[in-house]
Order: C-alpha cells, then sequence, then structure tokens
C-alpha cells in the first residue's frame, strides 16, 4: 500500500474494523436530530454511521483522512440502497463552513488538543441555528480498560472539556462512565466514555 495514513492500512481488507452496525448512543439518539437535515460526520472511516442516517432520510456527508476507509464506506452505502458523500480529507484543513449544517456527528473522533482547540470552534460556527452536536470519545479513564481507543490520555475528553469548549450549545445530555461496547474488532468489552448531546 503506497499511503502514508496508518489508517489506509488498518482500514484495507473486506472486514469492517467497527462492524456495519451504527453507534449505540447515535441509534439512541437520532430521534434529536432535525429529520431529514443535512448531517456531518467527521473521522467517519468505514461509514457504518454516515449509512445508518442515510437509510433514515438525512443527506449525509463523511470526512475521514482515510480514502480506504471512505472507499469502504460507499461500498456499503450501495449495498444499502443509499447515498453519501464523501470527502477525503485532514480535519486541521477541512472547512466546516458557517451554517451549513443541521447536525454533526463525532464518533470516535480522537484528535490531538491543537487540533481540537481549532476544530471545537469551527464545529459550534458550522451548526445552523438549532443544529444539533452529538459526540461519543473515550475518556481519559479509558486508558486502564484496554478494549479500544488510542493509548494516549491527550486524545481522550471528558466532560468537564466538552461543556467548556461548547459552552455556546445548550446542552440537552452529557454523560461520563462505563458501558459495554461492542462494534467489531476494534471496539470490545467494557468500556468508559464521555458522550455530549447539545444544540445550538
Amino acid at each position: 500500500m503506497n499511503s502514508n495514513n496508518p489508517w489506509d492500512a488498518r482500514y484495507a481488507g473486506d472486514a469492517f474494523m467497527y462492524g456495519t452496525a451504527p453507534n449505540d448512543f447515535l441509534r439512541e439518539q437520532v430521534g434529536a436530530l432535525p429529520a431529514g437535515g443535512r448531517v456531518l460526520c467527521l473521522a467517519e472511516g468505514e461509514g457504518r454511521n454516515a449509512v445508518f442516517l442515510a437509510e433514515r432520510g438525512f443527506v449525509v456527508t463523511g470526512v475521514d483522512a482515510s480514502k480506504v476507509g471512505l472507499e469502504k464506506a460507499q461500498r456499503l452505502a450501495q449495498q444499502r440502497g443509499v447515498k453519501l458523500e464523501t470527502i477525503v480529507a485532514d480535519l486541521r484543513e477541512f472547512d466546516l463552513g458557517t451554517a451549513q449544517w443541521d447536525a454533526i456527528i463525532s464518533i470516535w473522533c480522537h484528535v490531538p488538543p491543537d487540533l481540537r482547540a481549532g476544530l471545537h470552534p469551527k464545529i459550534v460556527a458550522g451548526l445552523k441555528p438549532g443544529g444539533v452536536l452529538l459526540l461519543e470519545h473515550y475518556h481519559p479513564r479509558q486508558l486502564s480498560y484496554g478494549t479500544g481507543g488510542p493509548p494516549d490520555a491527550k486524545l481522550l475528553v471528558t466532560r468537564s472539556d466538552l461543556e467548556r469548549d461548547f459552552a455556546a450549545l445548550t446542552v440537552v445530555h452529557a454523560f461520563e462512565g462505563e458501558r459495554d461496547i461492542h462494534e467489531g474488532s476494534g471496539h470490545a468489552g467494557k468500556s468508559f466514555v464521555t458522550q455530549f448531546l447539545a444544540r445550538r
């Protein structure tokens, strides 16, 4: 493989690293998203969450740094009979626009603190009035669980981190704690997560 992106290597092959079913938190909270709205999925990888949303009538764009992952996302969408827009981009450079999105989905989008400091204000600006941010990331306490996520506490977030970064939004749901996660081979077992749902 000619890519320097480690995610291209992880997503190579036919198996879906995190399965093809949507994230549990997204499935539970999908009713909070503006019906039929325009949705941006960050770090969308192989497409399971974007396809789930497209199947429910949302107009979905998935962005990820891995071309290989997004090619699999497009194949999954074709198999399920739905359309997705996919964009290969580094989130450092990606333009979320202003008041463009009815919802922004961030599932396991673990990025370094300097990137997060730039990305989170762009998420707020990118949401339309009434738009929703839905996020689930691993919490720093996940490091002792070893059931998924990056082995670097700097990439992980707490509820208070998110409440600070998204103070301009109205919090609908904020949680940090244990839950069982079974998403392909990549996430398997008891985990410590941070969940956040907020509206502009």
